[in-house]
């Protein structure tokens, strides 16, 4: 993705997820469009209407989705919105990647998600890989056993093919992936 690409969804993430500044956000998480990109272009004037829905269709982790004139962030929110996902019965094992100092306390008192609504998990190891490089050089994978959980009474929600949440892990279904 390009430099301008990368600053615009972090915009977007920021406005749609954590602060809308000056926006309206329903319950749902949605912003009328073009009051989105309205605002996003104050930032960063190049911005049209056709690279916004590039940004949004073309995003690797599908973070945002447009729903006829509204927009909004799929998950990783810090604001209160009610994002109406299913609840997935078939997935078996999930992954998170996080800090080595993050992955000991994980493995101790369990996923928590720690400022936001939802504890987010990864379909693959090498997704929570990427994850975890965001925040360190040298991450943690953690693997969830999602079925064993399951049956602990834990909720996983398929946000996208790639991004499962749900409200919290236990210590006990939670392990660290060798190196």
């Amino acid at each position: 993705m390009s430099e301008l690409r990368t600053q615009v969804s972090k915009y977007l993430s920021y406005l749609l997820r954590h602060n809308a500044e000056d926006l309206t956000i329903d319950d749902r998480g949605f912003a009328a469009f073009e009051e989105v990109l309205a605002k996003v272009r104050r930032r960063f004037p190049s911005v049209d209407k056709s690279l916004l829905i590039k940004i949004v269709d073309e995003s690797e982790r599908k973070r945002f989705e447009i729903v006829g004139n509204q927009i909004r962030a799929l998950y990783g929110h810090t604001i209160s919105v009610q994002i109406d996902l299913k609840e997935d019965s078939a997935v078996l094992v999930l992954y998170h990647g996080t800090t080595p100092q993050a992955a000991q306390r994980i493995l101790k008192d369990g996923l928590k998600p720690m400022g936001r609504r939802w504890v987010h998990l990864s379909s693959t190891k090498e997704i929570a890989l990427e994850v975890g490089v965001r925040r360190t050089n040298n991450p943690t994978v953690l693997e969830i056993s999602a079925a064993e959980a399951r049956k602990g009474g834990v909720k996983f929600y398929r946000s996208t093919d790639k991004v499962y949440v749900c409200e919290y892990v236990p210590a006990q279904y939670i392990k660290k992936l060798s190196a």
